[in-house]
């Protein structure tokens, strides 16, 4: 099948208001007859749910949690990304597109990208309308602060809970419709495949998490928003329920997967601490915005932090990258901090850590605070205690939550971070209408692959969510179902519902008859090894093709000696763990080769053949200039697509942050 990325024709500004006044419409009165299966609570589930809901769609959203209050957009604490230019410091949606596109390393499609840039200034506005409690200047006017890979002051931010006050925001706005009778909404429901009608997604197979029992649901489109697929490491800062389950059946059944080797690695994570640990605890990229990151100059230095003189501590992103210091992109942030570790100038027990230090911005902002309130001859002590004040409000949710892991105080001691898997910018393929291969499903937020190229700039995860389902799928959505409106709901006795119901249960029961002697748990963590060995920070073809060999080689022990304990109508969570395992593994697979694939380095993905003299990631914009789109063909066997990357508003340039 040929990729069709339907990219309206015209100039790159405006294509998207071109798009909008020429669009199908669907009438209000159609409306009330169409329905809509959405899949995932997040910002972009909610939102998107709310927005139909609000139109006159019949919707049901589904989640695995037991409310859409906790999903993992909660987690996203820094804040999000805008092109109000408050500040007046130079930005614009130009601008914002520029770095999004530059910062993906040039490997994301320019339509779909300035469209998420046009529409960023309406979503704050949305949000505000809703009662987020955005921080505010002095005189009233929202406050900004700075992420990596900007030289501009972007992100509006709420304190350190921005993603849990978005999604309270989007929650109550689709509670409202669920209270309206527009929205059904079913908690403890996963998933578990799409049903295909003449070629179109006609609907989903869910199981009821609580009983068991497998259900069928009709909908004319359905919607996956059921975020990354960070957990194909274990290891990582996503919420340990988090998989790609939705996706990689939509996968299966012809969904193409676009540059699943396109994995983030967020700088800011608190190390790994033991064997216990079942996921590692982000500390939000907005610390990188006022602390100071750096390592001691003597390889093996075990002195105490405060005991190491400004004079033998390197400041080494701000050495290496003057023009952006702390503030360069996650993947090179993440490369560096890497490298010095290996180097041997790593600190803490393990070695594998670098310090993130606020003594600086402390009392810098102790300083100000003094001249506020007239203190013209204040002591040190009382421009630090000022200083802690002011960190206090930014950032004290953040502060607290490291004390409490660690057991050490931020205010008075470097923090200790190390990178961890964070962020998929891989994922289903979509076009300009953000629907996949298959007609009529669609995917939405971290869960396709459109907008961050190879690597996603901080606070833009947020951005994308909300566009998708605030302001992008409530058009293009009606441009597909303008064509649906004389189709009446399919009972859900079709033929295509009772087939696919019955290969969801022979899987399941499949996976139950094995009774073997290891844990899911047991399979997962070694997973997570393999990949993060191998696929991880860095890749190279050995090991690449090593790990697919190795992956291969665990699916099937997977297969004949995984223990679930239970049965299959009850609640059991070893075995919705094991569906979602298994999924993994097949995933694991498809990374490593897209990974081998791609001989090149750019972003989240570094190959080592691919490098400068520097250590800098190297890309071959000549042969890998292209979305990389798989279709699954069978068992360990994909067909590589291609959609050419087009760039005529931004000049391909190396990647700089000097």
């Amino acid at each position: 099948m040929a990729l069709n990325s339907k990219i309206p024709a015209g100039p790159l500004e405006k294509k998207w208001e071109d798009y909008k006044g020429h669009v199908k419409l669907v009438n209000p009165a159609n409306k009330r007859n169409i329905e809509i299966v959405i899949v995932g609570t997040g910002l972009a589930g909610a939102s998107a749910a709310a927005s139909l809901g609000e139109l006159g769609y019949k919707v049901k959203v589904f989640c695995f949690q037991d409310s859409p209050r906790r999903a993992h957009s909660i987690a996203a604490q820094g804040g999000i990304n805008a092109a109000k230019n408050y500040q007046n410091d130079g930005d614009s949606v130009y601008r914002l597109f520029y770095d999004t596109i530059k910062g993906g390393d040039y490997r994301a499609r320019e339509a779909n990208v300035h469209r998420l840039a046009e529409v960023s200034a309406n979503i704050i506005d949305q949000c505000v309308a809703q009662g987020v409690p955005f921080a505010r200047e002095y005189g009233g006017l929202l406050s900004n602060r700075s992420f990596g890979g900007t030289q501009v002051q972007r992100t509006f931010y709420a304190a350190g809970q921005t993603g849990q006050q978005l999604l309270l925001g989007a929650y109550s706005a689709l509670e409202r419709q669920v209270a309206l009778g527009n929205v059904k909404q079913y908690t403890r429901h996963e998933m578990l495949d799409v049903v295909m009608v003449d070629g179109k997604a006609r609907g989903i197979i869910a199981r009821n998490l609580v009983t068991g029992k497998l259900e069928r649901h009709f909908g004319h489109a359905v919607l996956l928003c059921s975020g990354g697929y960070g957990n194909v490491f274990y290891l990582s800062t996503n919420a340990m329920g988090s998989n790609v389950t939705a996706a990689w059946k939509a996968h299966r059944k012809g969904a193409y997967f676009g540059n699943p080797c396109f994995t983030q690695i967020h700088p800011t994570c608190i190390p790994v601490s033991g064997d216990h640990q079942s996921k590692l605890t982000l500390m939000s990229e907005s610390l990188r915005n006022d602390g100071r990151i750096w390592v001691p100059k003597k390889q093996g230095d075990n002195r105490k932090p405060n005991d190491i003189p400004e004079e033998e501590r390197d400041y080494y992103l701000e050495r290496r990258y003057p023009a952006f210091g702390n503030l360069v992109p996650r993947d090179v942030a993440s490369r560096a901090a890497k490298e010095r570790c290996d180097a041997g100038y790593g600190v803490g027990a393990s070695k594998m850590a670098v310090y993130l230090d606020y003594a600086s911005a402390i009392e810098r902002y102790g300083k100000v605070e003094a001249n506020k309130r007239g203190l013209d001859n204040a002591s040190k002590d009382q421009i630090i205690a000022l200083g802690k004040e002011v960190v206090k409000e930014k950032y004290g949710n953040l502060f607290d939550m490291y004390a409490k892991i660690t057991g050490e105080n931020p205010y008075e001691v470097p923090m200790r971070i190390y990178p961890a898997v964070h962020y998929t910018m891989g994922g289903l393929w979509v076009d300009y209408e953000l629907m996949t291969t298959v007609p009529g499903l669609y995917a939405l937020g971290e869960a396709n692959f459109s907008d961050h190229g190879a690597n996603r700039l901080g606070a833009s995860a947020l951005m994308q969510g909300l566009a998708d389902g605030y302001f992008v799928i409530p058009y293009t959505i009606g441009n597909y179902l303008a064509d649906e409106i004389r189709t009446k709901a399919i009972p859900t006795d079709h033929e295509a519902f009772v087939k696919t119901e019955a290969e969801v249960r022979e899987r399941i029961e499949k996976l139950m008859s094995i009774k073997g002697t290891q844990s899911v748990e047991s399979f997962h963590k070694r997973l997570g090894k393999i990949m993060w060995d191998k696929c991880g920070m860095a890749r190279n073809a050995e090991g690449l093709k090593q790990a697919i060999e190795e992956i291969q080689a665990l699916k099937k022990e997977f297969w004949s000696d995984v223990k679930i304990p239970g049965s299959i109508e009850e609640f059991n969570p070893e075995l919705d763990k094991a569906g979602r395992v298994a999924d993994f593994i097949e995933l694991g697979e498809l990374m490593c080769k897209d990974a081998l694939n791609r001989n090149e380095s750019c972003g989240g993905h570094f190959r080592e053949e691919s490098q400068t003299e520097e250590g800098e990631a190297l890309r071959d914009d000549e042969n890998y200039k292209y979305v990389a789109a798989w279709e699954y063909k069978s068992d360990s066997n994909w067909e590589l697509h291609k959609e050419e990357l087009v760039y005529e508003n931004i000049k391909i340039a190396a990647r700089s942050y000097k």
